[in-house]
């Protein structure tokens, strides 16, 4: 190790040093572990608070009043609060202490999460939301910072383990909590389930990280121009993203203006951080492989995670009609085998190479989505068990390696700012995912539709045999109307070209999420084998 002095986002950071940790460096006291997995329990539910929403949208968009073209904005204004705050955690942690303002933000997540169980309309929904991911945000880089910085290197992959359960299981058990309490208890409900957690997490937090003034002379120093930049980029950004479907994308002057603002803004975001003397993000640190290339795979994993999650409740729900109970229930077989398989990571992780063990985990991800390819009408739950299954295995495989390989040649001193970007970036993948996702099922739905009804016409005998069985159908049920009962068939008909139609659009997503997968594990392909088990330090 060099002599160099840990920068003061490290001295910002919590714990203090025991006799203990004195006599055995391999080993954290048990005062930083009872702080680490506190800080999980607020990872966790940050993250769950994303999909939670996913399997009850439906019920959400109807006791507000909104259609379901606006459901996505549910989930994604969440996204954007987060990915706006991450890469400020670190500057703002110095400013206010690392201990003060995760408790404050951690008090603020419970706070704006009760928040949006009152409110009554789309904006307040989405303000709320975005408020929510803005406190939440917080609380998954400070978690992370804290494993790379406080845990000793040999105990660094179970702390990775335990965080990639927040990042993997978190939302593929969250629609299944959201779902089973929107049908049993109203979807108002599933804001409430981060207090008691909450409580939880700032009592012991309170007791176990250390004190600290606040450096409020550092607010003179701040990177303001790269902050408002970001802020403003990013969320053009995504507003263009959930917007443009819907507004015919750039025939929209609303959309061109926006489109606009988001080049400009982040390109002189790029600029400013390439430039000034201290900046928001240090994007130099992607200049390292294992961090370029990882962070490239980690942004990719974000878009399959996230919209995966997005994909199958919104396939249940509109394609198969899907309570909210019921779309929990499928969800769960993704969440819960990773309680089972995370664990036993760290023993591979010492086996193998990290690497090797990531690219399985993506292609084995990316070819359950694969499986999803070929999805006909009466594909629903019984069918999504295996392949959701396969899921679980690959996803549980992929977070905790991947993030040692991408952190492998990061130094102490660079951990909290490297936690930033490799946070923000899973998060902006998986806005953008979600985004995009909810825009090919709109196109290849139009097309798909186009294509059925190009043969699904009164020329073709075989259609008019059809319409004529359903207008028998009909009639033997109660219509006496021949003229009625033949209206009804051809409108049942077009329903089911509608379907069949939405059905193969899903399908077409699953195939886009195994591409970007694949194209993943060809990033970790890129990256350097990482010298001992450990993150950050493992030099």
């Amino acid at each position: 190790m060099s002599n160099r002095t840990p920068s003061a986002s490290i001295a910002a950071l919590p714990t203090s040093s025991t006799r203990s940790e004195a006599v055995d460096p391999n080993r954290a006291s048990v005062t930083v572990w009872i702080a680490v997995l506190a800080a999980m329990i607020g990872s966790f539910m940050a993250i769950l608070n994303i999909q939670i929403t996913n399997a009850s949208l439906l019920n959400i968009e109807g006791g507000i009043g909104t259609g379901v073209d606006n459901g996505s904005w549910i989930s994604t204004s969440y996204l954007i609060g987060e990915i706006i705050v991450i890469p400020l955690t670190d500057y703002l942690s110095r400013v206010f202490s690392f201990r003060r303002y995760m408790l404050a933000s951690a008090a603020l997540f419970a706070a704006f999460s009760v928040a949006c169980a009152f409110t009554h309309d789309l904006p307040s929904m989405i303000a709320m939301r975005g408020l929510q991911g803005f406190a939440g945000g917080v609380l998954i880089p400070m978690a992370f910072t804290l494993v790379l910085t406080k845990l000793p290197k040999p105990q660094q992959p179970v702390g990775l383990a335990i965080f990639a359960l927040s990042v993997t299981f978190a939302p593929a058990i969250g629609p299944t909590i959201g779902g089973y309490l929107t049908e049993n208890y109203g979807w108002r409900t599933i804001f409430f389930v981060n207090v008691i957690p909450t409580i939880a997490m700032v009592s012991a937090l309170y007791f176990t990280l250390e004190r600290k003034p606040m450096q409020l002379g550092l607010l003179r120093e701040g990177d303001w121009p790269g902050i408002a930049t970001m802020a403003i980029g990013l969320s053009a950004l995504q507003t263009v993203l959930e917007e443009g479907n819907k507004d015919d994308w750039f025939s929209s002057p609303f959309i061109q203006r926006l489109a606009a603002i988001a080049v400009v803004s982040l390109s002189l975001f790029l600029w400013i951080e390439l430039t000034t003397e201290k900046p928001l993000i240090r994007l130099r640190l992607l200049k390292g492989r294992n961090f370029g290339f990882g962070t490239i795979a980690m942004t990719m994993l974000g878009f399959a995670l996230f919209g995966s999650v997005y994909i199958l409740p919104a396939y249940l729900g509109q394609a198969q009609g899907y309570n909210s109970e019921q779309i929990g229930s499928v969800m769960a077989w993704t969440g819960l085998p990773q309680l089972i398989l995370i664990p036993l990571v760290p023993q591979l992780m010492r086996r193998f190479d990290t690497r090797y063990i990531a690219f399985v985990g993506l292609m084995i991800f990316g070819y359950s989505c694969f499986m999803n390819t070929a999805m006909s009408p009466d594909y629903a739950g019984d069918q999504l068990w295996i392949p959701n299954i396969v899921r679980a295995i690959g996803q549980a495989m992929v977070l905790t390696p991947l993030t040692s390989v991408t952190t492998g040649d990061i130094a102490p001193q660079d951990a909290a700012a490297a936690s930033g970007i490799s946070n923000m970036f899973r998060n902006l993948g998986g806005a953008i995912g979600t985004a995009v996702l909810a825009t090919v099922i709109t196109k290849r739905e139009q097309f798909h539709s186009n294509i059925i009804g190009q043969s699904v016409t009164p020329g073709r005998e075989e259609v008019r045999d059809r319409i004529a069985q359903m207008t028998d159908y009909f009639m033997a049920r109660g219509v006496s109307d021949p003229a009625a009962a033949h209206q009804q068939a051809i409108v049942a008909l077009g329903n089911a070209v509608k379907h069949q139609a939405l059905v193969m659009g899903f399908s077409d997503t699953f195939a886009v999420l195994a591409a970007v997968l694949v194209l993943a594990a060809l990033a970790v392909t890129l990256t350097r084998k990482v010298k001992g088990s450990g993150g950050a330090g493992a030099h």
